[in-house]
């Protein structure tokens, strides 16, 4: 499935807020996200730090794509740099066409969202996400062959 192409199997909803959920007494219990606005998702809760969680939809096949990046970023990054790469599979219509790489540096700083295939417009090319990867973990060491233009 090329980047421009849209899931079929999720259709995923471009630019609409999903319904949020209400309690009894009709209050939202939790925040909307609007799925081009960054400062609006929520990430997937932490595992020891420095770690990389990717979250990506099931429906869409992506799991090969989302194994691969976090191999290559274990392989780049190896421990102590980043102590875990985790995979998220998500299986929703609010998910659909999800594939996200977020980092997380402590248990006390909000994990940052390096990555974002709809807001980005595709998928990473590995050399660009490693480079902000490593802009946060180890600025200024060399990444040899992916810092080459």
């Amino acid at each position: 499935m090329s980047t421009q192409e849209i899931c079929v199997d999720c259709d995923p909803q471009h630019g609409d807020e999903a319904q949020v959920p209400t309690n009894s007494l009709g209050l939202h219990t939790v925040a909307p996200q609007n799925p081009l606005d960054p400062s609006t998702f929520l990430p997937p809760l932490p595992l020891p730090t420095p770690a990389i969680t990717i979250e990506f939809c099931d429906r869409c096949r992506w799991q090969h794509r989302a194994s691969w990046v976090s191999t290559e970023l274990m392989l780049t990054f190896p421990s102590p740099v980043i102590k875990a790469v985790s995979l998220l599979p998500l299986n929703s219509e609010e998910t659909g066409g999800r594939f996200r790489v977020w980092l997380f540096l402590s248990a006390q700083e909000s994990p940052t969202l390096i990555w974002d295939r709809k807001v980005e417009g595709g998928f990473p090319e590995l050399k660009v996400l490693k480079q902000r990867i490593r802009d946060r973990v180890q600025p200024g060491i060399s990444l040899g062959h992916s810092d080459k233009k």
